[in-house]
């Protein structure tokens, strides 16, 4: 309310679309501070999302040969998702006491320092001490992931407030290199030098950036904010928007433990190669999440039609992926690839709306602007995206034990499924009583004018 976003980026009150503007934006060239706040997002969106996906080709594999079983790997995997929930909602609520800049650079320096240390595991005792500390390194690398993720979405929107979903979808073009490199540099490292030097390479990548991003992201002030946690969330179409991001991250979690397996038993490719499918999903999200955010900022009212058509084509490609028995298909490589390459538009046609829609219900349920606020959708959507991180892989495994994975993803799918049917449901709903509401004004007008010219005419 009235706050500034420093060097010019003066901070209007929200207009009637719910969303406040930035004067400085008006020119359409970016401030100083809003470029370096770019920057430090892209280095955390990618140096994260490498870090992350480099375990897919090669981690499952070496986790069984340690003794742990397909459920234990996607624990391991959902371990990471559960303590990222947990701090994304205590985080989220206290930016603005701890600080964005703060948390951003101390969050990207544990995650640095576990991500070596995860590599040092091979040298521990195969069994429950290997599988210990997993989860426990795991949970370190968690919480600081979801300390740097908070700032980075909460500076973000401080600083881009008129055209967040455009600039969030921009930088996911650096989520998607990460997710595009992580996989095959993970595997060749893996391959010619063994299971340490990936992690040591990424973590020490990491850890350089921190002092880049010291000097490069602003520090902006805040105002502590009465707005609570549960009030946002308790918002119904909020709850709707929660189940769209736990459902699409679910999807991609439980491809992490189990598709690599399924890759190498189905298609007999060595695991070097396995990261290479990992791209079709990676290269089409990060090149469409940019145009699906100048869509979302430039025409909202196609918001609910990505959020709906996107929770319903990711749903059917689940059910193709295996694909599912039932349809009696044999399952091959390139058609492997081309329904992943249909996930990946599909998760960012649901994904990139949803910060901006959040945004755009708490203003409208009378939540105060500023940072706080920021930080309490920040904090929702890293928490809701960890859930469903954590029910993805560890469902997955068990389903892949159990199952397969042709069943196993068709049932995956549900998630999508559910979350595309009820948001379209809820639209459908508010559209209807926003037309019987209009319809019930209309006529007392009508009447009313009818009256005026009865009596002028006598």
């Amino acid at each position: 309310m009235g706050s500034q976003a420093t060097d010019g980026a003066e901070v209007a009150a929200p207009p009637e679309d719910g969303m406040p503007e930035v004067l400085g934006e008006e020119s359409g060239r970016f401030t100083r501070e809003q470029l370096f706040t770019m920057v430090a997002a892209a280095s955390i969106n990618f140096s994260s999302m490498i870090c992350y996906s480099i375990l897919g080709p090669f981690f499952p594999v070496e986790a069984e040969k340690k003794g742990a079983s397909n459920t234990i790997v996607g624990m391991i995997f959902g371990c990471f998702a559960l303590f990222n929930f947990l701090a994304s909602l205590i985080l989220g609520n206290y930016l603005t006491q701890i600080g964005a800049k703060f948390m951003f650079v101390a969050g990207m320096f544990v995650s640095g320092c576990v991500t070596i240390l995860f590599g040092m595991l091979d040298k521990v005792p195969s069994g429950t001490v290997f599988i210990s500390l997993c989860f426990l390194v795991r949970a370190m690398d968690a919480i600081s992931f979801a300390a740097a993720m908070t700032a980075s979405f909460s500076s973000l929107a401080k600083a881009f407030p008129n055209n967040i979903a455009t600039v969030m979808g921009s930088l996911e073009i650096f989520t998607g290199l990460g997710l595009v490199l992580g996989p095959p540099l993970g595997g060749f490292l893996y391959q010619s030098f063994g299971y340490e030097i990936p992690f040591i390479t990424l973590g020490s990548l990491v850890l350089v950036l921190v002092p880049v991003n010291m000097c490069l992201l602003p520090k902006y002030d805040s105002i502590p904010s009465k707005d609570s946690f549960w009030k946002l969330i308790l918002l119904p179409k909020v709850l709707l928007l929660c189940l769209t991001i736990f459902s699409l991250s679910s999807c991609l979690g439980f491809l992490d433990p189990t598709m690599s397996l399924f890759v190498l038993k189905k298609f007999k490719l060595p695991a070097g190669y396995v990261g290479l499918v990992f791209l079709g999903l990676a290269l089409s999200y990060s090149l469409s999440s940019p145009l699906l955010g100048l869509l979302s900022d430039k025409l909202p009212y196609l918001r609910k039609w990505l959020l709906v058509c996107g929770g319903l084509i990711t749903a059917v490609c689940f059910f193709m992926l295996g694909p599912a028995p039932v349809l009696h298909i044999e399952s091959q490589l390139w058609m492997f690839v081309l329904v992943l390459v249909l996930i990946g538009f599909s998760l960012g046609m649901s994904a990139i709306p949803v910060f901006p829609e959040i945004l755009h219900c708490a203003y409208e349920n009378g939540f105060e602007e500023g940072l706080s606020l920021l930080g309490l959708v920040s904090g929702l959507l890293s928490a809701m995206w960890s859930l469903g991180a954590f029910v993805g892989p560890t469902l997955g495994g068990f389903l892949y034990e159990k199952l397969g994975f042709e069943w196993a993803s068709a049932i995956q799918g549900g998630w999508p499924l559910l979350s595309g049917l009820s948001t379209g449901i809820f639209y459908i709903i508010e559209a209807t009583r926003r037309s019987t509401s209009s319809s019930l004004q209309n006529p007392r007008g009508n009447n009313e004018e009818r009256t005026r010219l009865l009596g002028s005419e006598t």
